[in-house]
């Protein structure tokens, strides 16, 4: 029996000592009692080879009961000391299986576990070569035979693709593709990043002129590299597109710029991939073993099809497209959607002297940015939290140790903080006509961003804008009909325009697929990204985990990488470690792969 009145870190290492015990005793039974009946055990990659949350303790035993005996898990000890709070103790771990190494989080409540985090850190036998790992980088001594680091370099950009084969082909460059890319250089797995943009960071030079990181710095760091010390808050982002080529250089990453995937397919025979990429007007086709998008969360482009679109006189375009405002002074404007990017480019042309209205089809989450730094983020990524201890790796794993499951009604005090902060705010945007909502549950941001949500803005300033009629708005319609020099609305009203940009998001990231491969692979895969939420764009089944991200699909040797700067890094080093181990021949029995009954 756990002494409560003990000091929190004797909890943990009593609590941990009767875990391992029980798990090196394969007592199930015992390992079980020692969680709540309201508890969640998260693992990433560590005992499941998946990405999964078993959510209560009959989940739990399940996966026990087909994992532990290959999982041979050992060696659980606090690391550091425990804290307590509001009753629930709070450890951080180190544990081992029999083919890696990992870290966890443990929270205790009533001395039973509330949540459990296990993460994989590094395989045995095939850690990085950092510290004291690390290579020479020249062999002293005389050798008629020496090449340059430069020389052989060039040797493997010659070869790699050519005369031998990539392990890996990572479709897409920007932040995903090169985070992964990173992480798998580090292990030493061959790969190419191909990306249709000449240089990394083109996907980010080539938007609106205005565009800049939304999340601040201490968020958006790569992996190995952070940002220096006096980087701006919010990247512009030229910056960010300079970093990310600086980052794919001294990282050496084999990036094929100026390259396009034209189609794939899966040689049934051979267990590989077969990708043909044109590069120069030639076609040339790649082996990988195993395939791997990165194109951030989303697919192409939603364009609606309006009546009239091709009479219209004036030029329209896709935000994606949107080239900036100096083109657009003393014009009329007309931006259809109300989400991050239709406010930036709303604002960006107000500035410049457009007469701008913004067409709000549904209601939207507005998050001040300086609320959402303080309340939302502050404690993790912010620079009191890097004075307090909190490195970005450890946030992270904080912030992955919240099941998605009660994650939701944790953010609703946020924002109903949120909502006194900046109520006056809130007033007169209403009182402009401006649709707001918090997300169906009151959860904010975050959560609407997981479930496929779009309809949020992280407020810089055009909030203001809106609210004191700067931006014109027109609320709970949308554009009916195109005219050659106008737009009709939903409500029958007229609006001139010489611009219209439509800020209306992207399809589903599988829409790639479909075109890559194949419809037929794209529908087995299922939708990609949501929770199963059933909430709107995210319908049910529950889940419990992002669909088909960063883990094992029903394609084998497929897989997706993405989502914003924080977890294309973060998770990037749990499927750079799946990927690894498939390349080395260990066995990766993975425990309740993601269902394919999820329609596109």
């Amino acid at each position: 029996m756990t002494d409560l009145s003990a000091h929190p870190t004797q909890i943990a290492s009593a609590w941990l000592a009767d875990f391992n015990s029980a798990l090196e005793r394969q007592d199930i039974d015992a390992a079980v009692a020692l969680f709540d009946a309201d508890s969640y055990w998260r693992d990433l990659v560590a005992f499941t080879w998946n990405i999964r949350t078993q959510e209560g303790p009959d989940a739990i035993r399940a996966m026990l009961n087909a994992r532990l005996a290959d999982t041979k898990p050992g060696g659980f000890a606090v690391e550091g000391d425990a804290t307590e709070a509001d009753g629930i103790v709070d450890a951080w771990f180190t544990f081992e299986t029999a083919v890696a190494r990992g870290r966890g989080h443990l929270r205790l409540r009533n001395g039973k576990a509330w949540t459990l985090l296990t993460t994989m850190t590094e395989l045995k036998g095939f850690e990085e070569k950092k510290g004291d790992r690390r290579i020479k980088g020249a062999e002293h001594g005389a050798d008629t035979q020496r090449r340059t680091w430069l020389e052989k370099r060039a040797e493997e950009a010659k070869t790699l693709g050519f005369t031998e084969q990539p392990y890996v082909v990572i479709v897409g460059g920007g932040q995903g593709g090169i985070a992964l890319g990173a992480r798998l250089r580090r292990l030493g797995v061959p790969t190419i990043i191909v990306e249709k943009n000449a240089r990394p960071g083109d996907s980010w030079r080539k938007r609106y002129k205005s565009l800049c990181l939304h999340d601040p710095v201490w968020y958006d760091h790569l992996p190995y590299l952070p940002f220096p010390d006096d980087w701006p808050v919010f990247s512009p982002k030229d910056k960010i597109g300079d970093w990310l080529e600086m980052y794919t250089k001294v990282m050496e990453l084999n990036y094929w710029g100026s390259t396009t995937a034209k189609k794939a397919r899966f040689d049934e025979a051979k267990k590989e991939w077969e990708v043909t990429v044109e590069q120069g007007g030639k076609e040339i086709v790649l082996r990988p073993k195993q395939l791997v998008f990165a194109l951030g969360v989303s697919g192409y482009p939603n364009v609606p099809k309006i009546p009239g679109a091709e009479t219209f006189e004036g030029e329209q375009h896709h935000s994606s497209a949107h080239p900036g405002p100096e083109a657009w002074c003393g014009k009329k404007c007309v931006v259809l959607g109300s989400n991050n990017s239709a406010h930036d480019i709303c604002a960006a042309l107000w500035e410049n002297g457009a007469d701008v209205t913004m067409i709000q089809r549904s209601s939207t989450h507005i998050a001040p940015s300086d609320s959402l730094m303080e309340l939302a983020l502050g404690g993790l990524y912010s620079e009191s939290a890097v004075k307090a201890g909190v490195t970005t790796d450890k946030a992270d794993l904080i912030f992955a140790s919240i099941p998605y499951k009660i994650m939701a009604p944790m953010q609703v005090p946020v924002y109903e903080e949120m909502k006194k902060r900046d109520a006056d705010l809130y007033s007169r945007l209403e009182k402009a006509g401006f649709l707001l909502d918090f997300g169906v549950d009151g959860s904010g941001l975050f959560m609407k961003y997981l479930r496929r949500g779009s309809g949020y803005y992280i407020d810089v300033g055009a909030s203001e804008l809106v609210a004191n009629g700067s931006i014109k708005l027109r609320s709970g319609v949308t554009i009916e009909r195109i005219n050659p020099k106008s737009v009709t609305l939903s409500d029958g009203t007229e609006l001139p325009a010489d611009l219209i940009v439509y800020a209306t998001g992207y399809g589903s990231m599988n829409g790639w697929l479909a075109d890559l491969i194949s419809p037929e692979v794209a529908d087995k895969v299922g939708k990609v990204w949501g929770l199963g939420s059933d909430t709107p764009k995210d319908p049910g089944p529950w889940e419990g985990e992002l669909r088909n991200m960063w883990k094992p699909t029903q394609v084998p040797q497929l897989w997706f990488h993405g989502g914003n700067l924080h977890q294309s890094r973060h998770y990037s080093q749990f499927l750079s470690l799946q990927l690894k181990a498939r390349m080395e021949g260990i066995p990766t029995p993975v425990y309740e792969l993601a269902p394919s009954y999820h329609t596109r």
